[in-house]
């Protein structure tokens, strides 16, 4: 793991170190000098002496004593050099830039597996192989650009992509974001993004680190690493945001019930991330907008007053606002009038408050000074001010600065004139301030962050179930999906309220159990996965005939090996479910239930185990929560019932991890309670592949 010899290495080799800035390993040296290190710092060439003023050991077995080694040379020489390294030159920390490995081949991944086996053998640190480096206060081993000043108070930035690191750092040092740290891990041989994040918790000083995270990912290999220090991170006042490419449901795995089917990697990426806190993002704009809106005072409330001069980006960041929930409210009153009366005619302050083209850096001033003073009902302001090039605007831009250190209410600034006004953007920007060119984007950004709620508590609180007959059910079934009885042994053990039913083998058992459940019934068959897709549900079966007759037909149908009947519930129904989901553990989803699941899609989803909060928010997440509140003089259905379902579906998972997916569709629900009117479970055993 990350150790001081990579982090504050006292002596460095760059192994392939060249005279020529165009490769890596001349690029990479160029760089740590160029970045003041003060250690030692070593080049190991077989054609060279010296190389850019730094002596160099054409064999490297006559190199010093070294902590960390930069590595440059073709993959096949790697192995039998790091053994070198750390069995007699005490290296400790490796930084290994070249490609050729897991990403490229299954002897690759050889080679890979040899380095990484000797730098642990030593307790050594390792980034790469196939990275760009990484830029720290300490030393620059880096072959890329840009090369952002570092500020202590910029962003930490870990990337699974050397490459998308750098056009993320392209685009938002011109904004103004700065950096603090910045890791990339490459194939992440030995540490990913996960390890790296945990590094930054278990070593946080919130006097000197940075407490905005960025994150660039290509594979969550760790995930319930990454929930926990992420979790943390945020708890100790950091805030994280987030990129998770490879979103497409193409490389979503099949699965056979409807549950399985809806799940995807990506719904639980999206479930960890709100369970951690972390704020996701979809591209670099994206990241680089949320990343800037970390940089300001946070927003502690969706009320927000649009400042501008000019009526277009203020329309378009009012729609941006409203569609991401937030609100600009009307501004009206004596204190509103008042303001209106000390700007020129025509202009508006029922907000946005539109100052015209005309409007002056001394009135601009003004309305700040009056949204933050007087206004009750705002939270926050963005103030909108570019220009047609007639003047310079360094006064606005300097009011602006200078306002933001004096008000209490948090303010983001559009300047959207980088080509016209550029020399007083680059004066705003030099005072430490970040812009945001794009209202739309600082919109949807203030949106994102503001409904990313806090992380969620370790869940110590889960509904009491009956262990002992779960686990018997679980240990004496095999692999596959579990028969009738079996099923609502676990439903009961979990104490999830289920409607009456009776397994049956012959028409003579269906109409004695249709009797003592009472007429109407619901008949289903037992064996196919989709029973109404082949003709295996039949509804308010009225009398002993009906079921006799319909038990003749469906009994045929192929797969089935038995009838189940149950009483005929009313109520509107719902779903809830999980699957699996590898290293994520199991996904809890909730929804609108029957066919609409797969016609609407209206789910949400939390990890297990899921809290009281999250079960509530699942609910209230839904598009069709309206529906669940009661429409059209309809009854609200009992939400708390509902809610302690999810609940009690999440213990169930807790104790039988080897439930692979499972089904409660439908559950009835009513504003009496909520019941489980079918279900199915199947198990993997963990000793197979999940």
């Amino acid at each position: 793991m990350i150790n001081r010899k990579l982090t504050h290495p006292r002596s460095i080799v760059v192994v392939g170190g060249s005279n020529d800035i165009t490769k890596p390993g001349g690029k990479i040296l160029k760089n740590i000098i160029d970045g003041g290190f003060t250690g030692a710092l070593y080049v190991s060439n077989p054609k060279e002496t010296e190389v850019q003023g730094i002596v160099s050991y054409p064999d490297p077995s006559g190199l010093p004593q070294v902590d960390l080694a930069v590595i440059a040379i073709a993959a096949r020489f790697i192995p039998d050099l790091v053994d070198l390294l750390t069995t007699t030159k005490g290296t400790r920390a490796f930084i290994i830039l070249s490609a050729g490995f897991s990403e490229e081949s299954h002897e690759g991944k050889i080679l890979e597996t040899q380095i990484v086996e000797s730098v642990n053998k030593v307790g050594g640190s390792l980034i790469g192989p196939n990275c760009v480096g990484i830029l720290t206060p300490q030393h620059q081993s880096i072959f890329t650009y840009p090369i952002p000043q570092l500020d202590p108070n910029g962003c930490d930035f870990i990337s699974g992509s050397g490459a998308t690191a750098c056009f993320i750092m392209e685009a938002a040092i011109p904004k103004g974001l700065r950096f603090s740290n910045v890791f990339s891990v490459g194939n992440s041989a030995q540490m990913g993004v996960e390890e790296i994040l945990q590094h930054m918790d278990e070593n946080f000083d919130p006097q000197k680190d940075s407490k905005v995270k960025l994150l660039y990912i290509e594979n969550i290999s760790k995930p319930k690493l990454l929930l926990k220090h992420a979790s943390s991170l945020i708890k100790k006042g950091c805030r994280i945001a987030a990129i998770k490419a490879g979103s497409s449901e193409a490389g979503s795995r099949a699965a056979s019930s409807h549950t399985g089917a809806l799940a995807s990697s990506d719904t639980a990426v999206d479930a960890l991330f709100r369970k951690a806190g972390i704020v996701r993002c979809y591209g670099r704009e994206d990241l680089i907008a949320v990343a800037s809106v970390f940089m300001h005072p946070e927003l502690k409330g969706k009320r927000i007053a649009i400042i501008t001069h000019a009526g277009g980006p203020a329309v378009m960041l009012t729609d941006a606002l409203s569609e991401g929930g937030l609100e600009v409210p009307a501004i009206s009153g004596k204190a509103a009038e008042e303001l209106k009366s000390k700007l020129f005619a025509g202009s508006s302050i029922s907000n946005p408050i539109d100052f015209l083209a005309t409007g002056t850096a001394e009135q601009l001033g003004l309305i700040i000074d009056a949204v933050n003073n007087n206004f009750g009902n705002i939270d926050a302001m963005v103030v909108i001010f570019g220009t047609p090039g007639l003047s310079p605007v360094f006064d606005v831009y300097d009011l602006l600065d200078n306002k933001m250190k004096e008000i209490s209410k948090p303010l983001f600034p559009v300047l959207p004139s980088t080509l016209t006004a550029a020399e007083e953007v680059n004066s705003f920007l030099q005072k430490g301030r970040i812009n945001f060119p794009d209202e739309v984007s600082l919109g949807k950004a203030l949106a994102r962050v503001f409904k990313t709620a806090a992380p969620t508590g370790q869940v110590t609180d889960l509904p009491q179930t009956d262990l002992n007959t779960i686990r018997n059910v679980i240990d004496s079934n095999t692999d596959g999906y579990l028969d009738p009885a079996s099923v609502q042994t676990l439903l009961d053990a979990a104490g999830i309220q289920r409607a009456g039913e009776a397994v049956v083998q012959t028409a003579d058992e269906a109409v004695v159990a249709a009797d003592k459940l009472g007429y109407p019934v619901v008949m289903k068959v037992v064996g196919p996965v989709h029973k109404s897709d082949v003709g295996g549900v039949v509804l308010n079966v009225a009398d002993a005939a009906c079921v006799a007759a319909e038990f003749a037909r469906m009994i045929t149908i192929p797969e089935t090996t038995a009838i189940l009947l149950q009483p005929m519930l009313k109520g509107l129904e719902f779903f809830a479910g999980a699957t699996r989901e590898g290293e994520f553990g199991h996904l809890v989803m909730c929804g609108m239930g029957g066919i609409y699941i797969e016609v609407l899609r209206d789910i949400s989803s939390s990890l297990s185990p899921v809290s009281a909060d999250e079960a509530i928010n699942m609910i209230r997440s839904l598009k069709s929560y309206g529906i669940i509140k009661g429409v059209r003089g309809q009854k609200p259905i009992n939400e708390a019932a509902f809610a302690d379902t999810i609940r009690r579906l999440s213990a169930l998972l807790e104790a039988a991890p080897e439930i692979a997916e499972m089904d409660l569709n439908p559950l009835l629900g009513s504003d009496k309670g909520v019941v489980a009117v079918d279900a199915r479970v199947r198990i993997q055993k963990l000793s197979k592949s999940t």
